[in-house]
């Protein structure tokens, strides 16, 4: 690990930087996603606490690196998005959802699976002949 190597540094990249990297994701004629330091540091701030957490880096060769410097880099390399309010609204719904369907699906299988073994349970309370045994 260098001393001297960028990956290190919180001042590349800077941002002035960071700013026009996000804002030329923006469409001509749309106000720019970013205003102002604070939605980046903010930004930053966040991914590094879910960095933290236990979330993987979206970024190659981060050995060595901290978190808030890993999510400057993931920001500077287009892997991390920053939302405005509508987006980040739709993409919490659109989790929400899939987080509902994805419950009822489990649901709905262990519903299956209990069902199935009462379907069992019963077949083994009958004799071949198929007249009833009574349980003991």
């Amino acid at each position: 690990m260098a001393k001297n190597d960028a990956r290190f540094e919180m001042i590349h990249p800077s941002y002035v930087e960071l700013m026009q990297i996000i804002n030329n994701q923006v469409e001509v004629g749309e106000e720019p996603m970013v205003n102002s330091r604070y939605t980046i540091v903010a930004a930053c701030a966040k991914r590094a606490r879910q960095l933290i957490a236990g979330a993987s880096p979206m970024i190659e060769n981060t050995e060595g690196m901290k978190p808030i410097t890993i999510a400057v880099h993931e920001l500077a390399q287009g892997k991390l998005v920053i939302l405005n309010e509508e987006e980040a609204l739709a993409a919490r719904t659109a989790a929400e959802a899939a987080a509902r369907a994805e419950k009822e699906k489990r649901d709905a299988l262990k519903a299956q699976d209990e069902a199935e073994a009462d379907e069992e349970e019963s077949s083994d309370l009958t004799d071949p002949a198929g007249s009833e045994l009574e349980e003991a």
